[in-house]
């Protein structure tokens, strides 16, 4: 009905200007045949049929459908030629097949001119005026300032002028290029260079800033973001990248907050996914602690490189059944899926598992990893962690599986943790696997993962949510990021690569300090830190460390095919050393006392310190790879 009326009023309005300005044109044309038409009363009928042909092909070019609120220049264009072509219709019609032209060619002319012109200030005023009225309207919403005036900066502006219900108003653009220094787009100034916002947002009471620069590389993202992180009182979003602005959502619903990633010193880990797609299709794979975070999302990635069959392995039912309906979900009957319920402690069940699925690979991800609760309760990390493994590890040698994948972290290295050290020992139980086994041992060492089950960001931006204050154990600490994808990348590219019981290890780029990251996130939430939120230390937690120990230590690297990856050589394990120390942890374990425990985990890993040793050194000189130039630089903690 809108739509009718709307259609209806634009009628009107043509013909009128139609009417116009043939009448006044025709005051002024008295020595044109318009004359005699005025005279003989045909001037009426001839100006209907001109309006008539013209508004045949308007039709035809669905001039009268377009929003003009939203108008481009196709719009613009098409109601051009609509009358280009309803006037030379007309002059055909009257002159050569009814032969009772009376509007001379000259006059004519200038009538379609002034027009074309009127209908388009009609429609430009409505635009502009429209525009205005929203404007004014929107006075008391968020001033926006857009980093970016491109296509993607210019199309989030026409949605924002657009959509009433808005909640911003751009106040002005940024951008780097000369050209559009002091221009305007769409009435909306350019104010300067990216360099020039923290001089100038403050001034123009900015209160949101949105980087809509889809095309630029991570590393200039981040050090735009790294920019940005500096201001107080205004929130910072972000585009997504240009092949996700390819969906077909509005462009100002793709907005997001700031996340962590955002601001890692490197950008995003691509790996190779061929050599994957050859390792795990038509595959059996296996994947232990398939509903953890990691084991989830090596899920997801796994089914992308179509294998046979995909087995979930896990003790905790609701994560078993939460990835098993997101993948089901997504790939109804085109997977095989199967999910069990079993625990890695319980060698018969594996047995079992194994004797009916026969998986030609597995990734071993199940293990209990949360620090603090594992130095309560070393027991249960040593029977999971530990004797776990030991059990997988000898059941995938039992049934022939081709290539057994164990995830590992960098807490293994010099650990500090019981947690730390019973991921050491699952390195050694891989490691003595070597030249006894036809199975392919390996395993993957990485940091930590932003987002994962007891990562540290959500609780940030939790606490954020909250009003504060946001808890960090030591100000001090630094330590290494990856995302989840990224973790599970590495892990099938490295199964992949694995042919004698490596170690791999991934360039996860320089460290970053939690306490410049915990600032970081409250400024580009728009508050600003220890005063709208406040940062609290509560002190080390058991077993943990200031700052993660090497991934690769320096006299054992080996480059691989994939400059992203490294492998370690670890002296070898020897089936008689492995079994002593297990002999160790399992005399340990009958006595059930956590302080016997710990005293045989630092027995059989040598490398097993209290953490107050190290972090006593914690002003020392410590060497971090810079893998992606393969040497090593110096790095002393701030």
């Amino acid at each position: 009905m809108i739509n009718r009326f709307r259609n209806l009023i634009l009628f009107l309005c043509d013909a009128a200007i139609l009417t116009g300005v043939t009448l006044v044109l025709a005051a002024f044309s008295l020595r044109y045949s318009l004359s005699d038409a005025v005279g003989r009363g045909n001037l009426l009928p001839h100006l209907a049929m001109l309006y008539g042909c013209t508004v045949v092909f308007q039709l035809l070019f669905h001039t009268y459908d377009s929003l003009w609120r939203y108008a481009e220049s196709r719009e613009y264009l098409s109601l051009l030629m609509a009358a280009f072509c309803g006037f030379f219709s007309y002059e055909i019609v009257t002159r050569f097949i009814l032969d009772v032209g009376v509007i001379s060619f000259l006059l004519l002319t200038a009538i379609a001119a002034l027009w074309v012109l009127g209908m388009l200030l009609v429609r430009f005023a409505y635009r502009v005026g429209r525009g205005h009225l929203l404007y004014r309207q929107g006075s008391h919403r968020i001033s926006m300032a857009i980093v970016g005036a491109g296509s993607a900066g210019v199309q989030l502006l026409e949605e924002v002028q657009n959509n009433p219900d808005s909640p911003y108003a751009v106040q002005c653009f940024f951008d780097d290029d000369p050209a559009k220094q002091g221009k305007r787009i769409r009435g909306v100034p350019v104010r300067g260079r990216i360099r020039d916002i923290p001089a100038r947002v403050k001034a123009l009471d900015i209160g949101e800033i949105v980087v809509a620069i889809p095309s630029i590389t991570e590393s200039r993202r981040q050090e735009i973001l790294q920019e940005l992180s500096a201001l107080d009182k205004v929130k910072v979003r972000v585009l997504p990248s240009t092949l996700d602005l390819l969906s077909q959502r509005p462009i100002r619903t793709q907005m997001r907050d700031i996340q962590i990633e955002d601001l890692l010193g490197r950008d995003p880990i691509q790996l190779d996914p061929a050599p994957v797609d050859a390792f795990l299709g038509g595959k059996t794979v296996m994947v232990t602690g398939g509903g953890g975070s990691i084991g989830a999302e090596l899920c997801r990635q796994i089914v992308k490189h179509d294998p046979r069959r995909l087995v979930i392995v896990d003790i905790y039912e609701n994560n078993a059944y939460d990835i098993q309906q997101e993948l089901l979900y997504k790939y109804g009957g085109r997977l095989d899926l199967a999910v069990e319920i079993a625990s890695i402690r319980d060698r018969e069940r594996l047995r079992q598992l194994f004797a009916r699925y026969r998986p030609d690979v597995v990734f071993h991800a199940a293990a209990h990893k949360h620090v603090p609760l594992m130095e309560q309760s070393p027991q249960e990390a040593v029977r999971n962690n530990v004797f776990g493994t030991l059990n997988l590890a000898r059941t995938a040698d039992e049934y022939g599986v081709a290539k057994f994948i164990q995830i590992s972290t960098d807490k293994a290295v010099n650990p500090t943790s019981v947690m730390g050290a019973t991921k050491r020992m699952c390195e050694m139980i891989v490691q003595s696997m070597k030249g006894r086994s036809s199975t392919v041992f390996a395993a993957v060492r990485f940091g930590n993962v932003l987002g994962s089950n007891g990562s540290v960001v959500p609780l940030f931006k939790r606490q954020i949510a909250g009003g504060g204050p946001v808890t960090v154990t030591d100000k001090r600490i630094i330590r290494y990021f990856m995302t989840i994808p990224e973790a599970a990348q590495l892990v099938l590219q490295a199964g992949a690569m694995a042919r004698q019981n490596e170690l791999y290890v991934l360039d996860m780029g320089r460290p970053v300090k939690i306490l410049d990251l915990a600032e970081n996130l409250i400024r580009l939430s728009g508050y600003t830190p220890y005063r709208d939120i406040d940062i609290v230390e509560t002190g080390l937690r058991p077993g943990e460390k200031l700052y993660e120990e090497l991934l690769i230590a320096s006299r054992d690297i080996e480059k691989t095919e994939n400059d992203q990856i490294f492998i370690e050589r670890q002296p070898l394990v020897t089936p008689e050393e492995l079994q002593a120390k297990l002999a160790v942890l399992a005399a340990a374990l009958e006595k059930n006392d956590p302080s016997v425990i710990r005293d045989a985990l630092h027995q059989v890993v040598p490398t097993f310190h209290e953490p107050e040793e190290l972090n006593r050194e914690q002003g020392k000189e410590v060497t971090l790879p810079d893998q992606s130039r393969a040497k090593i630089l110096k790095f002393r903690q701030a």
